[in-house]
C-alpha cells in the first residue's frame, strides 16, 4: 500500500487537472466562439468519445500493459494541451474539437486501466481500501478543480490554467513510470500479444461473463442510470442555488460540493474499518441500498428544505455515494483478470452513457419544469432500478436457500424431469 498510496496522489494530483481543464475549456470554447452552440458541441464530442472509448479501452486493457497506458493516456493528454497553448490565437479555435476527442478517450482510458489493476496492485483482499482511497482522492481533486478555476483563469489567463491542466498530467505519468508496480496478473503477461487466437479467446470469455452474470448487468444498468441521476442534479444546481440566493448564486453550490465531499471521505473510512474488521465486502444488496439512499439525498437537497437540513443530505448523498462507488468497482474487481477489462470497458461507456444523456434531456426539461421535478423524476428512477435488483437478490437468495435445503439423497424430481 506503500506505493499505492503514491499512486494515489498522481491520480489525484491528475484529476485536479481533468476538472480544472472541465471548467476553464468550456468557457474558452464561448470566450473564443462567441456560440453556446459551439460550447454545447465540444461538450457533445468529448462525451460521445468518452461512450465510443469505453468500449476500445476494455479491449486495449485486455490486451496490453495497462501501466504504460495509464502513463501514455497522461502524456498524450498533455501534449494536447501544450498544442494549444503553443497554437496560434486564430489556430486555437479549430483545435478545440481534437481535443475534446484526446481528453474524453484518454481519461476513460486511464480510468478503466487504473480500475482493472487495483486487485494485481495491492492484492485482491486489500481491494477495498485501495478503491476508498482513490475515491476520497478524486472527491478532493473535484472540489479543488472546481474552487479555483475560476481563480485560475479570471486572475492568471487561460494560458496558465491549461500550463497548469498539462503540468499536472506530467506529474502523474511521472509517478506511473517510476513506481515500481505490476498491472497485471502474471500468467497473463506473456499472453498480451497473441494475436488473433488470443483476442478470440477474449472475445470468448467476456461473452461468457456477461451471459452468465445478469447480477453484474444489473449493477452497470443501475450505474448508467446514476449517470442520468448524477447530470440531473448537476445542471439542476445552478438554477436552484439561484433561486435560494440571487445575490450570491455561488454559496449553496460551494457547500453542496464541500459538504458532498465530506460524505465521500467518511464512507471510505467506514467501509475500509468495517471490512477491515468483518473481512467481509459489502456486496450487491448493500450496493442496492446505498444506490437508493443516494438518491433520496439528493431528491431531499432540492427539496426546499432549510439550508442546514439540506447540507445534511448533500452530506448523506455523498456518504452513499462513495459507499456506492466503493462497492461497485470491488465487485467488479473479482472478475477474472482476462475479463475485468472489459467489464470495466462496459461499466464506462454505460456510465458515460447515462450522464450524456442525462445532460441534454434534464437541460431541456428545466425550460419546462422546476429543479426538484427533473431531479426527482430522474433519481426516482434510479431508485425503481434498484428497488429491482434487489427484489431479484432476494428472489436469488431465496432460490439459493431452498436448493440447500434439499435432502442429499431426495428423490424429488429435477426441473428437466418435472417438465418431460
Amino acid at each position: 500500500m506503500r506505493y499505492f498510496r503514491l499512486l494515489v496522489l498522481g491520480n489525484g494530483i491528475s484529476a485536479y487537472g481533468s476538472y480544472l481543464n472541465m471548467v476553464a475549456l468550456n468557457v474558452f470554447v464561448y470566450d473564443a466562439t462567441g456560440s453556446a452552440l459551439a460550447a454545447g458541441l465540444f461538450m457533445a464530442v468529448r462525451l460521445a468519445t468518452s461512450v465510443v472509448s469505453g468500449w476500445v479501452s476494455g479491449r486495449l486493457v485486455s490486451a496490453f500493459d495497462r501501466k504504460r497506458l495509464m502513463v501514455g493516456a497522461d502524456l498524450c493528454q498533455a501534449a494536447a494541451l501544450l498544442t494549444l497553448l503553443l497554437a496560434p490565437d486564430g489556430v486555437r479555435p479549430g483545435l478545440l474539437y481534437a481535443l475534446a476527442v484526446v481528453t474524453g478517450g484518454c481519461s476513460t482510458l486511464s480510468q478503466v486501466a487504473l480500475r482493472s489493476s487495483i486487485p494485481e496492485i495491492v492484492g485482491a483482499e486489500h481491494r477495498v481500501r485501495a478503491n476508498g482511497l482513490l475515491v476520497t482522492g478524486r472527491s478532493l481533486a473535484m472540489i479543488a478543480g472546481f474552487a479555483s478555476s475560476g481563480l485560475v483563469v479570471a486572475e492568471l489567463g487561460y494560458s496558465a490554467a491549461f500550463a497548469l491542466d498539462a503540468a499536472t498530467f506530467l506529474v502523474s505519468a511521472t509517478v506511473l513510470f517510476l513506481l515500481p508496480v505490476r498491472t497485471r496478473a502474471a500468467k497473463t503477461d506473456s499472453a498480451a500479444g497473441d494475436g488473433a487466437e488470443s483476442s478470440a479467446a477474449a472475445r470468448w470469455t467476456a461473452r461468457m461473463l456477461l451471459g452468465t452474470a445478469p447480477v453484474l448487468m444489473a449493477m452497470i444498468a443501475v450505474r448508467a442510470v446514476d449517470g442520468l441521476g448524477s447530470s440531473s442534479h448537476n445542471v439542476a444546481l445552478p438554477l436552484y442555488s439561484s433561486s435560494l440566493d440571487p445575490d450570491h448564486p455561488a454559496t449553496f453550490i460551494s457547500q453542496f460540493w464541500a459538504t458532498w465531499a465530506i460524505g465521500s471521505i467518511v464512507a471510505q473510512q467506514v467501509i475500509g474499518r468495517v471490512t477491515k474488521k468483518t473481512g467481509r465486502t459489502p456486496g450487491e444488496r448493500a450496493f442496492a441500498l446505498g444506490a437508493c439512499v443516494m438518491s433520496a439525498g439528493f431528491i431531499l437537497v432540492f427539496s426546499g428544505l432549510p439550508t442546514v437540513t439540506a447540507v445534511i443530505a448533500a452530506l448523506v448523498a455523498g456518504a452513499a455515494d462513495g459507499f456506492t462507488e466503493i462497492v461497485y468497482v470491488s465487485r467488479l474487481q473479482t472478475a477474472p483478470d482476462d475479463q475485468r477489462g472489459r467489464l470495466f470497458g462496459l461499466s464506462a461507456s454505460a456510465e458515460n452513457t447515462g450522464f450524456g444523456l442525462g445532460m441534454l434531456v434534464s437541460g431541456a426539461l428545466l425550460e419546462t419544469f422546476s429543479p426538484l421535478q427533473v431531479v426527482a423524476a430522474f433519481h426516482g428512477l434510479a431508485i425503481a432500478l434498484c428497488l429491482a435488483l434487489l427484489l431479484l437478490l432476494v428472489s436469488r437468495g431465496r432460490t439459493a436457500v431452498r436448493g440447500a435445503a434439499e435432502p442429499a439423497g431426495s428423490q424429488r424430481p429435477t426441473v428437466t424431469e418435472g417438465r418431460g
